[in-house]
This record gives C-alpha cells, structure tokens and sequence, in this order.
C-alpha cells in the first residue's frame, strides 16, 4: 500500500459528498456476536450525525441499519436485542432497518443468502470469480507452507482451472467455494480510491488478500461479498466506518469494479484508543455501553462524549445536545489522529449533565441504582411514600458531587439509615484529644435545634460562626465533630442540609450516641 499525501484539505467536490442532486444513505452494519462496544456506537453516531446534518438539503439523508448476521457461530439473539435496547436509550434512530422496514428490505442478511449467490455466480461467469475444488486439508498444508516462507493467504491453485470444466464439475455437485480473481495485471493490477479523510490511497493488488472466498462451500456468503451486495443493492451512497477496515476497501473497490459497479464513498474514521495509545479494550475499563450505563452514566453525556472522539465543532464549547449535533456535524470537522478515549472526561461529562437535572428528575434517575444497592432497606426493596420524599429532597445535597448516578445510594445512606459509629480518633480535631472532641461535640449539640430548624444554609452559617466566634473557636473545629455524630463520615454531603433533612430530634440523637461514646474513651483512657 501506498499512501499519497492529500494536501492541507483534502479537495473532494462538495457535489459528490454533499450533492443535491441525490439522496445522502450511509449505513450502520454490525455484526450481533457481542454487546454494543463503545467504538461501534461512535461509528453508528458518525453516520447517523451525516445524515442527519444534510437532512435539510435536497432530497435530505437517511440513515440505514443492517444486521450483518453471517457469522453463525457467534451470533446470539440476545445481542440484536442489546442492540435495539442500546440505540433507543441513546435516543438514535434508523430511516430504515430489520424492525421498522424499508424500500430495500430484508435489512438482515441471513435472509438474503439467495442475492449473494446470484451475485457470485454472476462474477463467475463474467470471469471475475472461479470455483474452487481445495479441500479443507489442502488449505491447511498450503496455510502451513506459506506461512513458513512468510507469506499468506491462498495460493491460486484453482484459478487456473478451464472455465467450462469448473462449471461442470460444480454442477455435478463436487464441494466448491466461488472465489474472486484479482486482478494481477494491466492498469487493474493498481487499486485507487480517494478517502474524504485520509486522501488518495493506492494498493498493489499483489499486496490484497489472493483471491478470497465470496461464496463457501454451504452456500453461505462471506463478509465481503455480503457486504458489497448489500451496499450497492440497498443504494448506500457513502460508508463511514473505522480505520480498521482500510485495509479491506481495495478488496471492495475491486469487486465493485468486477461488478460494474460504482462504489460509493469512502471515509474511514479515526480509531477510538486509550489513554496508554493502544486499540481501547477491557484492559482500560468499561468498553460496552451496558457497562457505562450500569455505572450511572446519562445516555446525553455518553453521546456527547463520544460525538467528540475524533471530531470538534465550535472553539469553547463542550456541551451539546443531540440535535446540536445533528446541526452542526461536518465530515470538515473530523481529525485523522486516533482519539483517546478518557474515562475521567467522560466522568466530567456525565456530571455536566447531572447538574442541569432537577430534583425530580434527578432522583428518577438515580433511584434504579439505589434500590440495587439497598438503600431503602435491602437489595430490591423499592421506597416508600416517606423515603421517596426524602430521596428527592436530598437530591440539592449531592448534585454538585455526583460523577455517576450510583453514587447517589452510598452518599445518602447516613439519611435512610443509622450510621455505624466511626471510631474516636475520627472525632478529634488538628492538635487535639478525646476530651478535646468531646467537649466541641458538646458545644455543637446547643446549636443542634435551631441549626436543623433554620430556614436555610445562610440562615444557619450565619448562626454557627456568630456563636464560634463569641466563644473564640474555629468554625472547622466546631463543625467537624459534629459533621462525624451526624453523618458518620469526615466527608459528607453539606451538613447543614443534612440537619434539616434528618430534623432536630435524629440529629440530637445521633449527638447523644456519640458523647456517650467519647465518654466511655475518655474513661478508659483515664483509667489505665
């Protein structure tokens, strides 16, 4: 392969990629042996956001899904499902595909096994495919041969077989596959094409694949002769797809030409990597979409996110919604660099997000995962009246801190539940004792009542700092002990909204827990 240097932008005629004068179709085309990756999602945005952003254009865009379902042994029902339960939650839909239909159906391709071998049988006997009669035992000694002299793939030995006798031999039944003739040379032995984002390309035939299978000895049709089929047959005019698959567009851009076809165009996108500039993978941390919403991530952040993976839009600002998106979305706005994908930006992202929810429908969302974590008194065990009250009105007290929607039960249970008593060291001020704690936890329960019945958090720090600084204490080593007695924790949501929440008499409670505590201490450490 040869790459040719595009120049500073690549210069491809707006009519070809933006024309007027036909429909905009490109395609999401994945294979269902696994759940939704988070790379696959960035290439299924990337198409959708095309078409979408020349929807307003004559003849406008749409935007096709098609199950690439040929792979048998992999295949399982339950990842087409994950794939329709992934792209509703993120709020993307098809113009066409195998559950709404469409001008160009069946949109799976098992059920269109009868195109694929017509259209191999077509290559055959236009010359540009030939049967071959290699046993599976033959294949393996020719892989182990090669593969000793540093080379791959098939070794022709079937190419050369007359026409007229292949034709006959297949008729009466001898196990073949249909393989497509590369071409080796003349002006064909060179494949080109223009790539929208890495420029023109060439590719010395001799370089492709040696003729690979179309069609297997059981009918079944390989990836790339099902894949170009379907391309040309279902009118996909441009194909958006990641870097990995460069390699292969030479081998299509051939059959397409075997054919007569005109290919569509090409831009393959820039690999989604991870921080440490390898493929991203299980070995960097969530890759499946499951996996990012059992975190508690919001389906508008994960778009958001992942729209940026490889491409930029407006100077300063990170934020956007869908249909921002589908406005401004450019193929002009895409980088050829990999994109990293950083788990801690999409945590920045996702609590964005959370922060423009209300309380209401914050606590909607957060709810699911505290039920999970028992929040309300046991794993699965829904709300009651009371407690959902309380959910939604502590929603103010944690917004600002949440990363995930997980993260909600375990900042919260100190409200649902009584907290354990943490041990007496965690009670002690900066260059202070037991007694010392004791006696500022002491101070702190005068103020306790009118701190959990003030109007709010002004109210209250106003309260507290007038009565620190008439008796000459730090305000920090005031409350924290207090903070301990109530929340159970150094570092809680706001203490004071926590007082109103839990009221007067569980928070004097919890105090008086605690003093008894301190005071068992400092009578044992008197004692010995």
């Amino acid at each position: 392969m040869t790459r040719k240097a595009p120049p500073a932008k690549v210069s491809i005629s707006p009519h070809r990629w933006y024309s007027g004068c036909m429909q905009i179709r490109d395609r999401y085309a994945p294979s269902p042996t696994g759940l939704q990756h988070i790379g696959g999602i960035r290439t299924a945005l990337f198409n959708y956001l095309f078409a979408r952003s020349v929807s307003g254009r004559p003849q406008g865009g749409a935007f096709i899904l098609r199950l690439e379902d040929t792979d048998r042994s992999r295949f399982d029902q339950s990842y087409v499902q994950n794939l329709y339960d992934t792209f509703k939650w993120l709020g993307i839909h098809w113009d066409e595909g195998p559950d709404i239909g469409g001008p160009v159906g069946p949109y799976v391709q098992s059920e269109r096994f009868d195109q694929y071998k017509k259209y191999a049988l077509e290559l055959t006997a236009r010359g540009r495919a030939y049967y071959c009669f290699c046993s599976s035992e033959r294949l393996e000694q020719v892989r182990a041969e090669r593969e000793a002299i540093r080379q791959s793939g098939y070794d022709r030995h079937c190419r050369g077989i007359d026409p007229a006798e292949a034709a006959r031999r297949a008729a009466a039944g001898e196990p073949c596959t249909i393989r497509l003739k590369i071409p080796l040379e003349g002006e064909e032995a060179v494949t080109r094409f223009r790539d929208y984002l890495l420029g023109d390309m060439e590719w010395k035939n001799s370089d492709v694949n040696p003729d690979p299978v179309l069609l297997k000895s059981d009918g079944f049709p390989t990836y790339h002769l099902a894949n170009v089929v379907d391309d040309h047959l279902m009118g996909i005019t441009h194909v958006l797809r990641a870097q990995e698959w460069l390699s292969s567009t030479p081998l299509h851009i051939i059959m397409y030409r075997a054919f007569g076809w005109t290919p569509p165009e090409f831009c393959h996108l820039p690999m989604v990597m991870g921080t440490d500039g390898k493929k991203l993978s299980k070995r960097h941390g969530a890759t499946s979409v499951d996996e990012f919403r059992a975190q508690g991530c919001l389906s508008e952040a994960l778009i958001n996110y992942v729209a940026l993976l490889g491409a930029s839009y407006e100077e300063g600002k990170d934020i956007y919604s869908l249909r921002e998106l589908e406005e401004r979305f450019s193929l002009d706005k895409l980088n050829k660099a990999p994109a990293i994908f950083d788990y801690k930006k999409l945590e920045w992202y996702n609590g964005m997000y959370i922060r423009m929810k209300g309380d209401t429908e914050l606590a909607e969302l957060c709810l699911p995962y505290a039920v999970k974590a028992g929040l309300f008194g046991g794993p699965g065990r829904e709300p009651d009246g009371e407690q959902r009250e309380l959910f939604v009105r502590a929603m103010p007290l944690i917004r600002e801190r949440l990363g995930f929607l997980t993260e909600a039960a375990s900042r919260l249970g100190y409200l649902f539940s009584e907290p354990a008593l943490p041990p007496p060291e965690e009670f002690i001020p900066k260059k202070g004792d037991l007694a010392a704690a004791a006696a500022l936890l002491r101070r702190g329960r005068e103020l306790l009542r009118p701190l959990a019945e003030a109007a709010g958090d002004e109210e209250a720090e106003a309260l507290i700092k007038d009565y620190a600084e008439k008796n000459g204490i730090k305000l920090g080593d005031l409350l924290m002990p207090l903070r301990v007695a109530v929340t159970g924790a150094r570092v809680s949501p706001p203490l004071f909204g926590s007082l109103r929440l839990l009221g007067p008499e569980r928070s004097l409670a919890r105090v008086d827990r605690a003093l008894a505590a301190l005071a068992a201490c400092c009578r044992g450490a008197t004692n010995s």
